[in-house]
């Protein structure tokens, strides 16, 4: 096999909540992730020597600054290959958007090259692999819908019902996930999720249920630093969805709808108003191969 095919899905937060600081300055959350029909396409093609990496996006970054670049770097030096390859990713996730296309992106590379040199790594030592290069790449892997305890590495697989239509919005707004963990005070974070209940209604595909029970409490302070996120789920709420979430640190901001056509209708009014605007609906893998 000389060259690999791959779909890394994006993935959004139906709950997050931060429980305490650790002494390595990480933070502990409990969270439920699910991956979105959202994807960026890899195409890896074994070279000679050497790690290259080109995309669609012009600013995407070529050399180790990226964490798919780093990934093959890793099992490089971890499984003493010589041989190199090339990387060519396209860009569908809008980047540093709390839609962890950067994750998707490495786990894609991770899992490609595991089949592309036949290394034969297995499920959980691929994750602990993905763990070193970043807190959500073993999600990545995984995919799905999972309870992502630790610093989001302890993953737990929630058997969901639910096909979730969603409207994803990502403004044009930047902001650094440092910078919100390091403003968060736990003392005085106000709702948390309930996070027993929200695994219920996925098991029994309550989209009402689900809708109900989204909480994310980085919500507190990335809001009042960028109040137009607040204004997004109002917009969402006005245009039909049963509830709205920022995900992750954000800025992206999604609603859950209640079937195709009312968010199709809503993502034609939105993107009027946000470029990045996408109707789709939540999948049950996070990587697919060919």
């Amino acid at each position: 096999m000389e060259s690999i095919r791959l779909r890394a899905h994006a993935k959004i937060n139906l709950t997050l909540d931060v429980v305490g600081k650790r002494p390595d300055g990480y933070h502990d959350v409990e969270m439920i992730m699910q991956s979105v029909g959202l994807w960026d396409e890899i195409i890896l093609r074994e070279t000679d020597r050497g790690i290259e990496l080109d995309s669609n996006l012009k600013n995407l970054p070529r050399g180790s600054r990226n964490i798919a670049w780093r990934a093959v770097e890793l099992i490089r030096t971890e499984f003493g290959i010589s041989r190199g390859v090339n990387i060519f990713i396209r860009k569908n996730i809008p980047i540093a958007a709390g839609l962890g296309g950067g994750s998707a992106d490495c786990a894609g590379v991770l899992l490609g090259l595991n089949r592309l040199w036949n290394l034969n790594i297995d499920d959980e030592a691929l994750r602990l692999l993905g763990k070193s290069l970043g807190a959500d790449v073993p999600f990545c892997l995984t995919g799905g819908t999972a309870l992502a305890q630790g610093i989001g590495e302890i993953l737990t697989p929630i058997a969901s019902r639910a096909d979730i239509w969603l409207v994803i919005i990502r403004p044009n707004i930047w902001v650094s996930t440092k910078e919100i963990y390091g403003r968060l005070d736990l003392n005085s974070i106000g709702k948390r999720p309930d996070n027993e209940a929200m695994i219920k209604h996925l098991g029994a595909g309550r989209i009402t249920g689900i809708a109900e029970n989204l909480v994310n409490v980085l919500e507190g302070v990335t809001i009042p630093m960028h109040p137009q996120i607040a204004r997004i789920k109002s917009q969402l709420m006005e245009q039909g969805a049963l509830g709205s979430l920022m995900s992750g640190t954000g800025p992206t901001v999604y609603g859950v709808f209640k079937d195709q056509s009312s968010a199709h209708r809503a993502a034609r009014v939105l993107k009027k108003e946000y470029r990045h605007t996408f109707a789709l609906k939540t999948v049950d893998k996070g990587i697919l191969i060919g």
